[in-house]
């Protein structure tokens, strides 16, 4: 195996579920920029403000210790990052479940955290492609850009399909034949170039705080609601944002609490007594694995959508 360029050992003090961690930055199951237990390690792929970067991140092991390797110009910045992308600034102080199934879960599921990479661009891109779609079309979307136009991770991770999203410029570049080759539609390729155009001032939202962060994001056309949240999910780690105008969120957050599918509106106010950490209540109901019946034919993927909405 190719030597690191650099390894850090970290004792954490608390029990850290690596692999439960890692998978909320993982977009499916094929994700190019995650693999999972390959090799017995967990990899993951990022364009840090270095450079490139891969990372392969041990499980904890008895002395609580977390390993990792990393490779590339990038492996500095993503080592120095790695307890935030581990959930180590998330804190739960405050936060009242408020109802027996929260209660239930938090004390089942007591080390889950939410993780922060601080990349901004990074959330955005695969954001913007899962609007208003299928999750298979979304996720097969980002899995097709990746590959066609990114580049190998770095290190050994490469040779377990490890790659690394396109940067900005690339992005920039990218006809508009070549996304509908891409399954992804004009209305959503826009939105990413557009997002690519202004990639240095959507990164310095990283450091601001989620409302003001949300404010920048949305000014950019293409980016309304649920696209600003769930990039504060992933590169912030905002314990306030709520995906709402997602198809399932308010119904099986609705149908696991209260017995009955929730629409936004009812979702918005269920939430308020949450106010600051709203988004924990859909977290800890999505950790559960709590989602309604499913009932009736899946939606089928469609082509080249025309249409958004305020929630997109």
């Amino acid at each position: 195996m190719t030597s690191p360029d650099a390894v850090r050992v970290w004792l954490p003090g608390r029990p850290v579920p690596v692999a439960a961690l890692l998978r909320q930055q993982r977009r499916g199951v094929g994700d190019p920029t995650h693999r999972l237990g390959v090799a017995g390690r967990h990899w993951r792929a990022s364009r840090t403000p270095e450079g490139p970067a891969a990372v392969a991140v041990t499980e904890q092991d008895d002395a609580g210790a977390v390993t990792a390797h990393a490779w590339g110009p990038g492996a500095h910045w993503a080592l120095a990052q790695l307890p935030a992308l581990l959930g180590d600034l998330d804190d739960w102080t405050g936060f009242a479940p408020r109802h027996p199934v929260l209660e239930e879960v938090r004390r089942r599921h007591p080390h889950l955290r939410l993780g922060r990479t601080g990349l901004v661009l990074e959330a955005v891109v695969p954001a913007i492609i899962e609007q208003k779609v299928t999750g298979q079309e979304a996720f097969a979307g980002f899995r097709a850009l990746v590959r066609r136009h990114g580049t190998p991770a770095p290190g050994p991770g490469a040779a377990h399909g490890l790659m690394v999203q396109p940067d900005a410029e690339t992005l920039r570049g990218i006809p508009s034949w070549e996304w509908l080759r891409l399954h992804v539609d004009p209305a959503r390729s826009r939105a990413v170039v557009t997002a690519a155009r202004h990639a240095a001032a959507l990164e310095r939202t990283a450091a601001e705080p989620g409302e003001d962060a949300e404010r920048r994001l949305r000014a950019l056309p293409g980016v309304g609601v649920w696209t600003a949240a769930e990039v504060r999910q992933r590169a912030l780690g905002d314990p306030d944002a709520v995906s709402f105008g997602d198809y399932h969120v308010a119904k099986d957050v609705g149908w696991a609490l209260e017995g009955r599918l929730f629409d936004d509106a009812e979702l918005a106010r269920y939430l308020r007594p949450w106010e600051g950490q709203r988004g924990r209540v859909p977290f800890l109901v999505a950790a559960a694995g709590l989602r309604r019946p499913r009932r009736g034919p899946r939606m089928a993927p469609r082509d080249h959508l025309g249409t958004r909405d305020q929630f997109a």
